[in-house]
């Protein structure tokens, strides 16, 4: 089956490959200039720091639906071991196995391919078994510390959560920069909360996965006429799901990493945030969002801080 006429028409559109170069691997990153940055740190008012990753836990996201992408499975390789000798000083040690899109993460650009091809035009086959990404992994972006904008749409619509079958439009977007009194503009990180984490929250990882609201396949052009670095929410599909077109199976996600070049964060817990900015009114922060730096990875565990 090969992707319909509509997804190649908002792919043209939003494409950009060789905006920044043939040898580019980090996509729309580079909107965070050292004057965005600046600009980001005078966003910070009060100092109040919120943390928006969930637990690594062992009982988290992850249902066994996607094959491979474990829940950390955590193990004590050493309790109180005195390593030099009786009476010295004692340690403990740990270790982890999980898959690196388990929990709160960033997608890296190499994390899809479509039509045999990853961003910036390169083939599919610089992912193997051995070395992982040998382009655009998520070891490439160094610091992603930028201008963070919470578009909070369940808010925009006056609940508490979207529904499983809403797709998130860019009229809705538009209505949540509306609540939030801010433009977004080149180099900002955008928080769309959904609510969906609520279900998680709650105890129900199922219900959490599916029927998800999330992004709409013509998200991608209103995101690329800003100028936007990275996208990220509190779903664990980033797009809805099941897809709003029938048969078109991650749409929003070749058009975000393969064809604009633009990271994509899932599982984001954007609760006590949303409550935060409500209170203050002000809805942009300074956000940092670094990956672990994993070689080669195709995405990675983040520990998000938004400070207000």
């Amino acid at each position: 089956m090969t992707l319909p006429a509509e997804f190649h028409a908002i792919a043209e559109r939003v494409n950009n490959w060789g905006r920044w170069g043939a040898d580019d691997e980090i996509g729309t990153l580079n909107l965070i200039t050292d004057e965005v940055v600046r600009a980001a740190a005078a966003e910070v008012r009060t100092g109040r720091r919120v943390a928006l990753a969930l637990p690594l836990r062992e009982d988290g996201v992850q249902t066994g639906v996607i094959p491979g992408r474990v829940n950390p499975l955590h193990a004590m390789v050493q309790i109180n071991q005195e390593l030099f000798g009786p009476g010295t000083v004692a340690c403990s040690d740990d270790a982890v196995t999980m898959g690196l899109q388990a929990g709160t993460h960033w997608d890296a650009l190499s994390h899809v391919s479509h039509s045999g091809r990853l961003y910036n035009g390169r083939p599919a086959e610089l992912i193997t078994a051995h070395a992982g990404a040998a382009f655009a992994g998520i070891d490439k972006p160094r610091h992603i510390v930028s201008r963070g904008v919470l578009l909070d749409v369940a808010r925009a619509h006056g609940v508490e959560r979207l529904p499983g079958g809403h797709a998130v439009t860019p009229d809705d977007l538009a209505a949540a920069e509306e609540l939030a009194g801010t433009r977004v503009r080149a180099g900002d990180i955008v928080l769309v909360r959904t609510g969906q984490v609520r279900v998680l929250l709650a105890g129900d990882r199922h219900a959490y996965g599916y029927p998800s609201p999330g992004l709409s396949v013509r998200t991608p052009e209103w995101f690329h006429a800003r100028d936007v670095a990275a996208v990220a929410n509190d779903t664990l599909t980033f797009e809805i799901f099941p897809p709003e077109i029938e048969d078109l199976w991650l749409p929003v996600h070749a058009l975000d990493l393969v064809e604009m070049g633009m990271m994509q964060g899932q599982n984001w817990n954007l609760e006590e945030l949303s409550t935060a900015c409500g209170e203050s009114g002000r809805y942009a922060f300074l956000l940092s969002a670094t990956p672990e730096p994993f070689a080669g990875g195709t995405g990675a565990p983040v520990a998000p801080v938004a400070v207000l």
